[in-house]
């Protein structure tokens, strides 16, 4: 399965805002998850089994709860069983589809 998702504490008390360090708390432990993953500016994907997943979602969740009095957590899913490598083999299709329909022109 793949999981997108994203965390984020709110009632920091920062004059700024930011969130930074709590999301690099979260990340830091998927990371150190050894799931295959990837964090870009607004998400965090994670592949990997169902337990294994929502383990290592819920962890990052903890994490950021020490930063906050509330957190924010959105998730969304692709449940696909007997596929694995999907997190960049899905990256790849997409990106032969672009070349192909730009080849068609």
């Amino acid at each position: 399965m793949l999981i997108a998702f994203s965390v984020a504490p709110s009632g920091t008390g920062r004059e700024d805002g930011s969130v930074h360090d709590a999301v690099a708390a979260a990340v830091k432990i998927v990371r150190e998850s050894g799931l295959p993953n990837r964090t870009t500016s607004m998400f965090t994907e994670l592949e990997g089994e169902w337990d294994e997943v929502f383990d290592v979602v819920r962890r990052a969740t903890e994490a950021v709860a020490r930063y906050g009095s509330r957190v924010s957590l959105v998730l969304k899913a692709d449940i696909r069983a007997g596929y694995e490598g999907e997190l960049d083999a899905k990256i790849e299709r997409l990106e032969r589809a672009i070349d192909e329909s730009e080849d068609d022109r």
